[in-house]
Parts: structure tokens; sequence; C-alpha cells
């Protein structure tokens, strides 16, 4: 989710533009850009002076993010940066216009600060906000092109924030929790579990138009964990409309995300980076082979740790969960031989045999073996994604498949007594649709093979 394209874009907008460069400063690294997401916190209505205070506010957001799950189980999978970017005066304008003011009791002011950030914007006192999304675009250009989500933290004590690609949030009470319910917005997709008005109503992770407890797409929480299907309202179209949970952080402030919002926030920490952070040997690291032939990985683990890994050989099923292996000389057959290994996560925060997506992430080393010895040894490591829905399904279910390196999937159905009802296979990029309506009643294993490894399995239920 790299914002380059945005950023080529901004960069020819903004071409005549004096760049502005700032400081930047890492406060949380886990590991490399590339394979983390990247937050970006922007200051504004910070002094030169006040870059100190900038820092451990926003050190104290970070603490404050890093707290709640499923951002703390996946802290690894972040790196948070921030631009010190100096005003001219120190905090937000508050013209004191707004129509709420009488629940206030906050000073009037015109503030010269960086971004233009203004409480009271759209009439509404809290609302702090600035239109000026040119300016943070050409900053973050200018200064950290590959970020995933930029944020906005102004140096103001009261109240306030607002939404959008960019959160703001002030210094004040509850702002960490502006900006995380923000965030769960702009990076996750998560819809708000208040009536965010008709415009906004629409199908989402967290929000739908389904009833059916067996077809709503959070089916595999039903009865869990306060899971259900609530009315955003008793008339009009909030009758019409329903959310997973009745305390979640995307209604309030102050409470933790319901299971439904956690599995679609790990959800898109998968869809960005992968477990696999590196791996031995890679291609064109290897010289003068000898046995045994050592292989690793180096893992990106949440915390606790529920990454699982399984290595076959030539298809057999060889190691499960190390990082490390060796081969020796007996375990390979003169000519090719194929060591793959299949990364996934199997925390309980997310329900996978009712949840529609799999994330797997493989590493394929292939071995060739002569008369002489040890010949070559490459590798390449893939990304899969994988779509099967709904689940349960009375009829037609549904596929579609993505593969880092164009890989062809095999899906193979089995009963529960080992028949092998069904195999077909798709193509990268592929989306196609199974009748199901001539199977009997009952639950199924559905495997998923590429080039012949095992990635993964889930149940399927027909109904």
């Amino acid at each position: 989710m790299k914002h380059t394209l945005l950023f080529l874009l901004t960069l020819i907008t903004f071409q005549m533009s004096f760049s502005q460069v700032f400081d930047v400063e890492n406060i949380k690294n886990s590991g490399d850009m590339d394979n983390r997401i990247n937050i970006v916190i922007m200051g504004d209505g910070y002094q030169t002076t006040e870059f100190a205070k900038f820092e451990t506010d926003a050190n104290n957001f970070v603490t404050d993010m890093f707290s709640q799950s499923p951002f703390a189980e996946y802290s690894n999978y972040f790196n948070v940066y921030i631009i010190n970017i100096p005003s001219n005066e120190s905090g937000a304008s508050h013209p004191g216009t707004a129509a709420d003011e009488g629940s206030y009791n906050v000073p009037i002011s015109s503030v010269d600060n960086y971004f233009g950030t203004s409480y009271d914007s759209y009439n509404v006192h809290r609302l702090l906000y600035t239109e000026n999304f040119a300016a943070v675009m050409s900053v973050l250009a200018d200064n950290f092109p590959l970020y995933d989500q930029g944020l906005i933290l102004v140096n103001a004590p009261h109240y306030g924030g607002s939404g959008g690609m960019f959160p703001i949030a002030s210094t004040g009470a509850s702002s960490s929790e502006i900006a995380i319910h923000e965030i769960g917005h702009s990076l996750i997709n998560l819809k708000d579990e208040y009536y965010p008005g008709d415009i906004l109503a629409e199908e989402g992770i967290n929000m739908t138009q389904e009833t059916n407890p067996s077809l709503v797409k959070w089916a595999n929480w039903m009865s869990s964990n306060g899971v259900g299907i609530y009315a955003y309202g008793s008339t009009g179209s909030e009758a019409t409309w329903f959310r997973p949970h009745q305390g979640c952080k995307m209604r309030y402030l102050g409470y933790p995300f319901c299971s439904v919002c956690k599995e679609g926030i790990i959800e898109k920490i998968h869809d960005l980076v992968s477990p696999i952070d590196s791996y031995l040997p890679e291609n064109g690291l290897i010289e003068n082979p000898s046995f045994p032939l050592e292989f690793s990985l180096s893992l990106v683990a949440p915390l606790p740790n529920t990454l699982e890994s399984s290595w076959t050989l030539n298809s057999i099923n060889f190691a499960s969960n190390v990082d490390n292996l060796e081969l020796i000389e007996t375990d390979l057959n003169e000519g090719n031989n194929t060591l793959t290994a299949v990364v996934t996560d199997n925390t309980l925060l997310q329900r996978i045999d009712n949840h529609e997506a799999i994330h797997a992430y493989t590493v394929t080393w292939n071995i060739n073996i002569s008369t002489i010895g040890i010949t070559e040894i490459t590798s390449e490591e893939n990304k899969l994604s994988i779509s099967m829905f709904p689940n349960p399904s009375q009829d037609l279910l549904n596929f579609s498949y993505k593969s880092s390196l164009s890989t062809q999937l095999t899906i193979e159905i089995i009963s529960l007594d080992g028949k092998k009802i069904l195999t077909t296979d798709f193509s990268n990029n592929e989306k196609s649709t199974i009748d199901i309506s001539t199977f009997s009643s009952g639950v199924y294993l559905v495997n998923f093979y590429s080039n012949k490894v095992l990635i993964a399995n889930k149940k399927l239920v027909k109904n």
C-alpha cells in the first residue's frame, strides 16, 4: 500500500512549489520499511523549541495505540516515524463560531500554524480540521513518500480531532482514542458503528444489511464476545443497517475493538506485511555449497507468536514449526529437488474456517543434485491470497485467488470419510464459482495446493 503513485501525482502537481524538507525521526523501528506498515506522524502547532514535546506526545500516542488489541499483538508489523514541522505559533486556531460553543470553555484564538488546523470546522467545535491537504501531501512527498498512514498531531490541549485520509487529533483528553478510531477508517476501512448518515452507509467489514445469521459476513463470530446483528436505529434508513457489536471502539471512544473489527485489522496487516522478513540461502548467495545444507527463515512474529510453518521436501512433509533446517545427502534425490516452507498465522483473533480469506507465504528452494554433487540452488518467495465464500453455502461457492508469482492453485474438496468429491484448478487473479448444490449436506474439508504443496485447508459447511 506504499503510496508511490500518489507521490508521483503529488510531485507533478506541486512541481513548481518549493520543496520543504524537515527532520524525520524513527520512534518505533520494527524492521525494513518495505515490509512494515509505516505510520508517519506530522506535528502542527509546534514551534522549533517544542519539538521535544512533539516527540513526547507522539510517543504517548504510540504507547496508547500498541497497548490495544490487535495492534498490541501485531506491534512488530509497524514502524512509526515523526516529521518535525515548525509552526510560527503554538497551538490551533479557535474562532469561537461553532453552534455548540456553549458546551465548551475554550479561549478564542487565531494561530499561525503550519497546516492551518482549527477548531469549529463545519460549525462543530470539536471538529479540529484543515482544508490544506495539499500541504500535507507535499510534506509527505518531500519527506517520507513510502508512508502507509499519515497522521497529524496538533499541539492543542482541548478535545478535538477529525478523520479522512489523514486523521487529525489534539493532545487533549481522548486524543489517542480519536486517532486510533480514525485509523480504523483510513487504514483498515472499518465503518462507524454509530449511524454515519445515509451518504456514508455501505457494506463493509463491520456494516451490513444482511440479517441472516448464517450468511452475515461475521457469521464466524455470532453469539461470541457479544457479537450479533444489531440495528443502527429503529426507524428509517438506520433500521435497515446493522453492526456486529454494541460497544466497539468504532462506536464509542475508550472501548476495545470488537472481535469483527479486530479480525478486519489483522486481515489488512496480512495483506500489507509478509511474516517472512528474509530467508537463507537466497539466489546468488550460495558459493561452493556442501552438506549439510542449511536453510532458514527470519519471521516477523506476533506477540505471542501465532505463526506456524510447514516444510515439505519433494511434496512430502519433512518438518513443522521450525525456523532452521538441515538437509543431508541422503535426504535428496539425484536431479531436481524442491524444498518449500509455508508460513501461516493461526491467531485465535481470526476464525479461519468461516473467515473468507486465507493468507499464506512460501519460500521454495530448487536444489539440483548430480553425480558430482550440488550443482545449483535457486530460491523464490511467493505470497498467496485465497478467498472462499459464503461458508456455509447451500448452492454456489465463490473463489478468488492471487499469487505474487502467478502460480496455479489446485482446490480439492474431500468428504469427512476421505472421498475426493471435486478437484479443480485456478489461475492467478482468477475468480470462479463452483456449484455444490448436488453435494449432500454436511461438513467437507477443502485443501489448497500450489505446486503440489499443501498451502492451507479449511472446513466447508454445506447446508
